[in-house]
């Protein structure tokens, strides 16, 4: 058998024909409407040869290397004599030979610092304690040509790093990957996998593992965020320093988002989401007009006019995944109108009573709740529902114009530690180092006859980040403005 015949690939002859991966023990697979018919062995001998070592011999592990460990160490504790078992997950196509930008799952890249696909934390019992191993795929392998004929080989998607310098990096011993479905197959003993994200790795389980426990996994690794520390802390507030420039980025370019679209914001934000970060956080909500009163309006293909407000909810994410969470309405052409400056305030009034009820020892709904009372009295106040504001509350007719609740956990993901126990996060009491969302909105439908005319179409939301301090809280997007008069003078300084 000729070398050509036992890879069967053709060479892709452009990034379009590159072939796509597969297991290590298969062929790499021929491209159907590939331009070459196969390898020679002359050509497959000197693609072995002639290339520089570039191994690399003075990395430092990551900065967050020593926070990693200590989180694992906590998960250890937790679940004492068991294997642990905590994917990445893979890469997932697009569409024919495409896929999309990998992004690890959160609870991984929490406990490792590493992004790459594939990979597996694994936390193996011993004694008190665990020992750890990542297992990732080693650098794309020159001898069987999967480094320039395989779709995710070095030369068409970059190199990966080598097992050693993984192991540096990220302070855990690093092995293959491909050889850990085996492994876990035989393994005896009781074991636990965070599922959703690593098929291959859950099918060698299957006969291990429990719903129930494997719930318990994930709940705990989602309740371990609540509380930053303050690497991550110092990530966040990062994000958020980026998303306040991405804001005036966008204040600086809304002419020519009127004379387009809102894609031009969506575009604006993301170039500096992509220039000082990984990506945005979240789908930008870049919702003008009318569409401001959709809460996630991520079409973004509406006209943007003079004389109505902008809705934009938009973060950046760090290159550690943590992302901002903010959103500014702001006057298209500069000033408010006399309507939308009173509804506008009546948000900003019930963002500070909100923010205000954010400290340690207070109950987790306690800054809904303030904002919400606020909201519901001025709503009173113009006739649009029947007080007292009591029974407004009681029966949570507000809602009607609030919808949502007034905030969430903020993180690696945008609503961070969705998997905790609702006594642990919703029913729970703050504690320094918790980082959550404040953002009361109103919003009054186009259609909505149970409003005078003049207030249809209107959709106003403000939110900031807010870090529980030890004394208080720490509002880390407090850069932007956020009072009528001072987003005015904001918007005219930028556009100057």
């Amino acid at each position: 058998m000729t070398v050509a015949e036992e890879l069967t690939p053709a060479v892709p002859d452009s990034a379009d024909d590159a072939a796509g991966p597969d297991e290590s023990e298969e062929p790499i697979k021929q491209r159907k409407n590939g331009l070459y018919p196969g390898v020679s062995d002359e050509l497959a001998e000197n693609m072995k040869s002639g290339w520089a070592d570039t191994e690399l011999r003075d990395l430092e592990p990551i900065p967050q290397a020593a926070e990693t460990a200590a989180r694992r160490a906590a998960l250890s504790a937790r679940f004492p004599g068991e294997r642990l078992v905590i994917p990445a997950g893979n890469l997932k196509t697009r569409s024919n030979d495409t896929e999309y930008a990998f992004r690890a799952s959160v609870e991984y890249a929490y406990l490792t610092g590493n992004q790459t696909e594939d990979g597996v934390l694994v936390l193996e019992p011993k004694g008190e304690s665990h020992e750890a191993t990542i297992y990732l795929l080693p650098r794309s392998d020159r001898e069987n040509g999967e480094f320039w004929l395989d779709g995710q080989g070095e030369l068409w998607v970059g190199r990966r790093h080598s097992l050693t310098e993984a192991g540096t990096l990220y302070g855990i011993p690093a092995s293959d990957v491909r050889e850990l479905a085996g492994a876990l197959r035989e393994a005896t003993g009781p074991v636990r996998v965070l599922r959703g994200y690593d098929a291959g790795i859950e099918a060698a389980l299957t006969d291990k593992v429990t719903a129930e426990r494997d719930e318990e996994l994930r709940v705990f690794l989602s309740e371990a965020r609540l509380v930053k520390d303050d690497f991550e802390v110092g990530e966040l507030q990062k994000a958020v320093d980026s998303t306040v420039r991405g804001f005036e980025d966008v204040v600086k370019v809304l002419d020519k988002a009127e004379a387009t679209s809102e894609r031009y914001i969506e575009g604006t934000f993301f170039l500096r989401a992509r220039v000082e970060g990984n990506d945005v956080g979240y789908g930008t909500i870049a919702a003008a007009g009318p569409h401001a009163c959709t809460l996630h309006w991520v079409r973004n293909d509406g006209a943007v006019r003079s004389g109505e407000l902008l809705l934009l909810d938009a973060g950046v994410e760090t290159h550690t995944y943590y992302t901002a969470d903010v959103t500014r309405t702001l006057p298209i052409n500069g000033r408010f109108s006399d309507l939308q400056r009173t509804i506008y305030d009546a948000v900003y009034e019930a963002q500070e009573a909100g923010i205000a009820a954010v400290k340690p020892g207070a109950k987790y709904r306690d800054f809904h709740d303030a904002a919400q009372r606020v909201l519901a009295e001025r709503l009173v106040e113009w006739g649009l529902v029947e007080g007292p504001v009591e029974r407004v509350l009681e029966l949570g007719l507000q809602r009607r114009w609030t919808l949502h609740g007034t905030g969430h956990m903020l993180g690696m993901d945008v609503h961070d530690c969705a998997a905790a126990r609702v006594e642990a996060y919703v029913d729970g009491v703050l504690e320094p180092g918790m980082c959550l969302t404040v953002e009361p909105g109103l919003y009054f439908q186009a259609d909505d006859l149970t409003v005078p005319e003049e207030y249809r179409g209107i959709g106003v939301r403000i939110e900031d980040d807010i870090l529980v301090t030890e004394d208080g809280n720490r509002n880390l997007s407090a850069a932007l403005p956020r009072r009528s008069d001072e987003v005015e003078a904001w918007m005219a300084s930028l556009k100057g």
